[in-house]
């Protein structure tokens, strides 16, 4: 017995095609709705008034044409021969004309409608009789009757049903009503959804430093409510992040004196390979403490202020002062351009980017290179080292995460390195991303804005 799958829709994820084709943003979306839902109505209602005229004139045109044809085909009638071709352009009408001889062309009618048109000029053309009635494919719907006048001559009446006529300015009005409504139906809309604008812009500006604008509590009573809730979420979670740092200090300040007295009383040991053990530990647990405030520094926001700054300059003097103590760093691309970016941080980002690289490679490259798309400046750190596992790339810039099974500081690290890195580049509007390198190694790639300054 086969049992068939039921279908999935969309198993690649992707949005159907159609709403691929909407606009992006909520405004424009709902404005666009809102317009071809207005042009639709319009449309409805023309097309409703416009059969409705339609039917209107097809009832006053059965009424009065075969009466107004009959007369005109006895007035033929009574008019000696020789004149009758002299009356044929006054009789003429919008809907039918008169052909003096010949026979008609076409076949039955076929429609209801032209049917009943036929049968209502049949009727009244009597006591004249017709000899045929047919319907032509020119003009549609078009009927060619012959009728026997009196003295055995023959008359073709060409008839036809003409439609609804059509003011120029009935469709003028109907733009510029679809045109007032379009601009109504924008400034509702823009006035529903700029609290949304507002109200993401600010959240947007919420980083790390938690300085985001304040809300104005105005408006209607959703969007004051809105920007209430908001303003005081900020200064919660503000709350929060101030009294996270102030406990990291006071904890790193108490810790400083019970490691001071242990300090010196290793000093005053008499083992010289316990006493050596000690102090390691010491100095580890230091490093601890003072990344842990610093990587809590960094959470609260960054306070330094952008400054224009010499980019290729400062690259220089990181790598010329790796190269005075002894390890040696490439520098590879130049900026080219001044940028603007607060220089202590940025320091700070390479320099833990670097440490790591040297900790693990004995081979690191400080690559310079300019994303001419997107505008920024890409600072690239490269490394020879072991890499790091693929589902670990973002685990490792989350606090005291540390790749290395064996949890020992001496190799690796507190687990604070590149997460104050990450920190740092988010409070000063960059992107830190790590890669492992097609030929080994692994790549901490840093992308900021250049934004000369003037």
């Amino acid at each position: 017995m086969s049992t068939s799958a039921n279908p999935v829709a969309n198993p690649t994820g992707s949005a159907p095609r159609w709403r691929r084709l909407l606009p992006g943003s909520l405004f424009s979306r709902v404005t666009l709705i809102i317009v071809v839902g207005l042009a639709i109505a319009q449309l409805l209602t023309f097309a409703a008034i416009r059969y409705e005229r339609n039917m209107a004139l097809r009832e006053l045109m059965m009424i009065g044409i075969e009466r107004d044809i009959a007369s005109s085909v006895a007035i033929l009638d009574r008019l000696p021969a020789a004149e009758r071709a002299g009356w044929l352009d006054r009789l003429e009408r919008r809907n039918y004309r008169f052909v003096l001889g010949g026979n008609a062309q076409g076949s039955a009618p076929r429609s209801e409608a032209s049917q009943q048109f036929a049968a209502a000029i049949v009727d009244a053309m009597r006591p004249f009789p017709v000899v045929k009635v047919g319907e032509v494919a020119w003009p549609p719907e078009g009927l060619q009757i012959e009728v026997r006048l009196g003295d055995g001559s023959s008359v073709v009446v060409h008839a036809m049903r003409v439609g609804m006529p059509v003011s120029g300015w009935v469709m003028w009005l109907l733009v510029g009503q679809l045109l007032v409504l379009a601009v109504c139906a924008w400034v509702a809309v823009r006035l529903v959804t700029r609290p949304l604008a507002q109200l993401s812009a600010a959240a947007d500006q919420l980083g790390p430093d938690l300085k985001g604008r304040t809300l104005a509590e105005e408006g209607p009573t959703e969007v004051a409510h809105a920007a209430r809730a908001f303003n005081a979420m900020q200064q919660r979670i503000a709350g929060y992040m101030a009294e996270r740092v102030e406990i990291l200090a006071a904890i790193s300040h108490d810790l400083q004196t019970p490691i001071t007295r242990m300090r010196l009383r290793t000093d005053l040991m008499d083992d010289t390979h316990d006493r050596e053990k000690f102090r390691q530990d010491l100095d580890a647990m230091n490093a601890l403490v003072r990344e842990g405030v610093t990587y809590a520094r960094t959470l609260h926001g960054a306070t330094e202020p952008p400054l224009r700054i010499d980019a290729d300059a400062l690259f220089e003097s990181m790598v010329a002062d790796y190269e005075d103590v002894g390890q040696q760093v490439r520098l590879d691309g130049r900026a080219g351009a001044p940028i603007v970016s607060r220089p202590n941080a940025l320091r700070r980002i390479l320099m833990n980017l670097i440490d790591n690289a040297l900790k693990f490679g004995s081979d690191v490259t400080l690559r310079v290179q300019t994303d001419g798309e997107g505008g920024r400046l890409v600072v690239s750190v490269l490394d020879n080292g072991p890499g790091i596992p693929p589902d670990e790339l973002d685990a490792v810039l989350k606090p005291f995460y540390r790749v290395e099974s064996s949890r020992n500081r001496s190799t690796g690290g507190t687990g604070l390195g590149l997460a104050i890195a990450h920190q740092l580049a988010m409070a000063m509007g960059a992107e830190l991303t790590l890669h492992n390198r097609p030929e080994g190694g692994l790549e901490a790639r840093l992308a900021l804005a250049t934004a000369p300054a003037r």
